[in-house]
């Protein structure tokens, strides 16, 4: 397995990762500040999981096994936060290909 090298992974976000709703709204998980990522500041329509078609402003590349469930908040370098659209395992399978999570952000 080939990951993501890690001279890419310049920027840092902190994730707070969606775990269901609650009777008083959204639920989430401790913080994980910190997480090295490359991110890109791009606008693009990808597929939300239900099938939506959502616009994505940015989208962070991850070291495998970053855990960022969709409707996870996460925050920017800049400071502004955003919502997880989808977050998709990318594995070659075996292949010399830079392994790596791939999330889609509003």
């Amino acid at each position: 397995m080939s990951r993501i090298p890690g001279w890419l992974l310049r920027h840092r976000i902190t994730i707070l990762p969606y775990l269901g709703d609650s009777a008083y709204g959204p639920k989430y998980g401790p913080p994980q500040p910190g997480v090295r990522c490359l991110l890109d500041d791009q606008t693009r329509l990808v597929r939300a999981a239900d099938g939506r078609e959502v616009t994505s402003t940015s989208t962070a590349y991850c070291l495998p096994g970053t855990t960022c469930p969709a409707g996870s908040r996460v925050t920017l370098p800049s400071g502004r936060q955003t919502t997880v659209i989808a977050a998709l395992a990318r594995d070659g399978g075996g292949l010399p290909t830079p392994d790596h999570v791939e999330v889609q952000l509003t």
